[in-house]
Formats: structure tokens, sequence, C-alpha cells
């Protein structure tokens, strides 16, 4: 049975706010880096939140491959794009079961 996963983070505090702000998107669901950006109170910082979720040591629990740009092509992703576009397709077929 899952249970909660304790970590560790280290990073700037910018950094820590964007990953926290990534645990908060929903499993299946998606955001932008502008919309990050926005949330945290730094609407122009969008390349900087990109930097951010790039430098996420633990992508697949902070969550970086739910966000996107702003209109909606995947962008990067360090384990690859394929990566990205499966995991967010098994992401979709649990939240919608």
């Amino acid at each position: 049975e899952p249970g909660p996963v304790t970590l560790h983070l280290r990073g700037t505090n910018f950094q820590l706010r964007v990953w926290k702000a990534l645990l908060a998107i929903p499993p299946g669901r998606m955001t932008s880096y502008g919309a990050i950006a926005e949330a945290l109170g730094r609407p122009s910082a969008s390349r900087a939140v990109g930097r951010a979720v790039g430098s996420n040591p633990v992508s697949l629990f902070v969550p970086c491959h739910r966000v996107l740009r702003k209109h909606g092509a995947l962008g990067g992703y360090r384990g690859g794009l394929e990566r990205k576009r499966a995991i967010l397709a098994w992401e979709g077929a649990l939240a919608s079961a």
C-alpha cells in the first residue's frame, strides 16, 4: 500500500516555491510556466520558473512533467519528450478511471 513520501530538497527559496507549486498540480492536470510565475506573484518570471522546473532533482516525485509551454507545447523534459508524453498519458488515464 503506497504511503506518504518525505523528501528533503535543497534549492534556492525561489526553486523551493516553484517545486511546492508543482506539488499542488493534481495528477492528470497541467499548467504553464507563466501560470506558475503568476501564482508566485512574479508574472514576468516564467523563464526563471522554467529553470527551477528543469533543476528539479526528483522529477517524478515533484511533477515537473505537468508543466507545458504557454500554448500547450510539451517543452523540455530531462527524461525526454517521449517519457513526458507517456507519464502524462498514464496520469490522464488514472485520473479518468
